[in-house]
């Protein structure tokens, strides 16, 4: 018999303070299969969570609706209150009347009690459909990947491999330590890099646990979390539970204030390899920002090589730059210039900025030391940018003085610009190899960006420092513990739970069209070949077959199969049209 316990949580006056949760509640009683309804103020705290398991046991409920916030974050945490009380927690369905209902019903109540009603009711229908359901245990290959071997994928490596797991790290340079190689000091503190990264390169070189595979790519990458199954460019294979991506990320070489066309124009980062030899020989120098900002391109006075265009025509190559900030670029200039300083107090440094990023107290701080030390800093409008040309042995920087509006000039030795970083050019094709995706500026896509920042979608696979976003050392290393630990629970485990919430499909219905295979994001399905005989002939016919370690439950293929042969565990087509009528008030539905 079906026993459904009902519980409205207040939320504090997130939900009371526009629903009417008493009326809601003895609304609650009177539907089909309710014996028991109970109000919390906060059904998510210990007392709420107690209430649920002591109302499990005594009134021997077999359902559980819980009327509160998001899913998202809650429905985890009333699933294991289930289980600790006896009940399978895919009994349990939980009705949001938070984001989907008081918060966007705060000036009536009345209908924000009414809809909140609606929405219990169907809760409660749907619930009376639900199935227990299993979930499958899989072993776990005790061995992670680590793709990328700067400083991020190296720390990975060694958090991983110190708690006792081996790890694959893989780097396509003959070199580790990516982009470090090439720095000079570390803000804030002014580290050197290059004593860093001796460190943890001696550290990884020395650690039994860290195959190293160097100047090697990834060929190919099949299965899934806990048996991934990877091949190397040299033919290399083997297997892994985890993989972490740490391919880091590279410097954008612009087109644009002269980079290229005169040697005296350079990259933050190629400053960054002078001050490190100890070459750097300029003492009146000028930092252009945002070199390489789309909406900068397209103005005359950026173009490299003017000719005979006229103000505002486009650039020579529009589609050049980015859109997005990335983050670091002037918290670098602002610390190569207060070393350049430092190295030479002479020296005249100006900074050319649409705006200045530093965030943080650390790097605000050192904002403000640059000032103090006698760095100027002028701004300019992304309508009349710099304009970089040459001046005999010299540069000559012109640009518009926003605040005072005027047009100034300056003399130079060296023009630095400041580019922003851009994923690596392989970027896409691992992605496609991982089956994971990437966001709109084409650097790989976090699972969430707040429950889950170094996951991906995939279960599995993990991602830390500048593959995921531009970031200083301290971010990708403080990511890459993170990615690490994320790794490592599963490999501790030694096995994972798969997700319940899969498809599976009736091979009897099943007519082979291929169509649920076409449109699975997660690549779970294939076409299986089987022989059919019979006392007349033999033939061959194709059954679809579903992988559920694979499956994420998203439902694509039981939607768009023709013939109804697949079925999405848990979001069953009579669970969807019994909560649709309820909605109704009673009409009838056909499938």
């Amino acid at each position: 018999m079906i026993r459904i316990g009902v519980f409205i949580c207040h939320c504090g006056i997130n939900i009371a303070g526009s629903v009417d949760i008493e009326e809601v509640v003895e609304y609650a009683a009177t539907l089909q299969n309710v014996v028991h309804v109970e109000r919390n103020l906060y059904t998510c705290s210990e007392e709420g969570l107690t209430a649920i398991k002591n109302a499990i046991r005594e009134h021997n409920l077999t359902r559980i609706v819980v009327a509160s916030c998001t899913p998202r974050t809650h429905s985890p945490l009333f699933q294991r209150t289930c289980e600790e009380a006896g009940l399978n927690k895919y009994l349990f369905e939980l009705v949001n009347i938070r984001e989907q209902c008081s918060w966007v019903h705060q000036k009536n109540k009345e209908k924000a009690t009414q809809k909140a009603k609606d929405l219990v009711r169907m809760g409660v229908a749907r619930a009376r459909l639900l199935e227990p359901q299993e979930e499958l245990r899989m072993q776990v290959e005790p061995s992670a990947t680590v793709i990328g071997a700067g400083i991020s994928g190296m720390t990975a490596a060694l958090s991983i491999a110190t708690q006792g797991f081996e790890v694959h790290l893989v780097e396509k340079e003959n070199e580790l330590g990516g982009m470090l190689n090439k720095l000079n000091k570390l803000y804030p503190d002014n580290k050197d890099s290059k004593e860093i990264l001796i460190r943890i390169k001696n550290k990884v070189k020395a650690n039994k646990k860290i195959k190293l595979h160097k100047k090697i790519t990834i060929k190919n990458i099949e299965g899934y979390i806990g048996n991934f199954n990877i091949t190397l460019s040299d033919g290399e294979s083997f297997k892994s539970g985890v993989i972490i991506v740490a391919t880091g990320a590279t410097e954008y070489k612009p087109k644009v204030y002269g980079y290229n066309k005169y040697d005296k124009v350079i990259t933050q980062l190629e400053l960054e390899e002078m001050l490190r030899e100890g070459s750097l020989n300029a003492n009146n120098i000028v930092m252009i920002q945002c070199a390489g900002a789309k909406r900068l391109l397209g103005i005359r006075s950026q173009v490299s090589d003017v000719g005979d265009l006229k103000p505002n025509t486009n650039d020579l190559t529009p589609n050049e730059g980015v859109e997005y900030c990335s983050r670091i670029c002037c918290t670098v200039a602002v610390k190569n210039a207060i070393l350049i300083k430092e190295l030479n107090q002479d020296a005249n440094i100006t900074i050319l900025h649409n705006d200045m990023e530093v965030y943080g107290v650390g790097y605000e701080s050192m904002y403000r030391k640059a000032q103090e030390v006698g760095i100027n800093f002028k701004k300019f409008s992304p309508e009349n940018p710099p304009f970089v040309e040459k001046k005999g042995e010299k540069l000559k920087v012109r640009f518009y003085h926003e605040l005072l509006g005027i047009e100034r000039e300056y003399l130079v030795d060296l023009v630095v610009l400041s580019t922003p970083l851009i994923p690596t050019p392989d970027a896409e094709n691992l992605a496609k190899l991982l089956k994971v995706p990437l966001g709109q500026d084409r650097f790989y896509y976090e699972a969430h960006v707040k429950l889950r920042p170094v996951d991906f979608a995939t279960d599995g696979i993990f991602l830390c420092g500048t593959a995921h976003a531009p970031a200083d050392i301290k971010e990708s290393i403080t990511q890459a513990y993170a990615a690490a630990s994320r790794a490592t629970i599963p490999l501790d485990r030694g096995y994972v739970l798969a997700e319940a919430i899969t498809s599976e499909v009736n091979p009897e219905k099943c007519i082979g069209c291929g169509t649920c295979v076409e449109v699975c994001p997660f690549q779970s399905i294939i076409l299986n070949e089987e022989e059919v005989k019979t006392e007349e002939v033999a033939y061959i016919t194709k059954k679809a077959s579903i992988n559920p370690a694979m499956c994420k439950g998203c439902g694509s293929c039981a939607a768009a199969c023709p013939v109804g042969a697949i079925n999405a565990k848990h979001f069953t087509s009579p669970q969807i049209l019994a909560t649709i009528k309820a909605f109704g008030g009673g009409i009838e539905v056909h499938a």
